[in-house]
């Protein structure tokens, strides 16, 4: 299974429909504000959350994120793989070969989700569901097309922050992997220490990063 920060985002068909109306596309800009608004005021959160790849593949575990860019993903016992944002860089970490990889942040379709610094309005936009009680916005860097594309997928929610409770996403990297993230159990402003965004570093000699 590819990494979270390679792969997600069946873009739907409703991706192609132009936002012709000048009420759509103010309100489009509001929600946009909205997503923004969300994305700041998460300093801290834990979910569970459910991975499932372009073949069918799930897997399970828990998420935990702190603004701002620290990001884990914990996976079910028996996965010997290993997720961590540490506000720069998100590295992959396979126990099992003793492989680490290490991206820049900017370079990630989560990008858009966990740098509070992003300006969606530059390169998001929402995405017609045709459901009133979800807000979609899909984002992607035109001028780096290789970043890949994510579909951020929400739940209006007056009782989470800004009014959206986050549901899940799909991610497209530019090879096309594919991957979608459905999250439950959401806490909001919950203790987290930073030492949860260390890892031990697998390779000979290696040695604890943080």
């Amino acid at each position: 299974m590819k990494p979270l920060f390679l792969a997600l985002a069946a873009a739907p068909a409703a991706l192609a429909l132009p936002f012709t109306l000048p009420a759509v596309a103010q309100q489009g800009q509001s929600d946009l504000s909205r997503v923004s608004a969300y994305i700041r005021a998460v300093t801290t959160m834990t979910a569970d959350f459910s991975q499932t790849d372009r073949n069918g593949q799930t897997l399970t575990g828990k998420l935990t994120l702190k603004q701002s860019g620290k990001i884990r993903f914990q996976y079910q016992k028996g996965v010997p793989l290993l997720i961590v944002g540490d506000g720069k860089a998100l590295t992959m970490i396979d126990y099992e070969v003793r492989q680490v990889q290490r991206w820049p942040i900017g370079n990630s379709p989560l990008g858009a989700l966990i740098d509070p610094t992003k300006d969606l309005s530059r390169f998001g936009k929402v995405v017609p569901s045709g459901d009133p009680s979800i807000l979609s916005v899909q984002a992607r860097d035109p001028k780096r097309p290789e970043f890949g594309t994510i579909t951020m997928i929400f739940r209006r929610d007056a009782a989470s922050p800004a009014g959206l409770q986050l549901y899940g996403w799909v991610a497209l990297d530019s090879q096309n992997n594919r991957t979608a993230v459905r999250l439950t159990n959401q806490a909001y402003g919950v203790p987290v220490p930073d030492s949860t965004f260390r890892w031990t570093d697998p390779r000979p000699r290696g040695r604890a990063s943080g």
